[in-house]
C-alpha cells in the first residue's frame, strides 16, 4: 500500500506577489489570541495525571517549569 506524504514545504515568495501588511488590530487580536491559547494549553498540562505525563514522555518537573512560565512567552 503506497504512502503519501502530506506535509507540503512553505509556499515561496516572489517578487510578483509581495506580502501584504497587516492592519495592526489584526496583529494585536492575532498576538491575544495566541496568549489566550498558551495560557489554556498550560493550563491543561498542568492538570495532567503524572500516568498522562508519562505517556507523552514528559516529567513533572518539566511540565511544571512550562505551566509555570507567564502567557507571553
Amino acid at each position: 500500500m503506497p504512502t503519501f506524504d502530506l506535509y507540503l514545504p512553505p509556499k515561496a515568495y516572489s517578487a510578483s506577489h509581495p506580502k501584504q501588511p497587516l492592519h495592526p488590530v489584526v496583529v494585536a487580536f492575532a498576538l491575544i489570541a495566541r496568549w489566550f491559547e498558551r495560557a489554556r494549553q498550560r493550563e491543561a498540562l498542568a492538570s495532567l495525571s503524572d500516568h498522562e505525563l508519562r505517556d507523552i514522555g514528559i516529567s513533572r518537573i518539566e511540565a511544571a517549569r512550562e505551566a509555570g512560565k507567564p502567557f507571553w512567552r
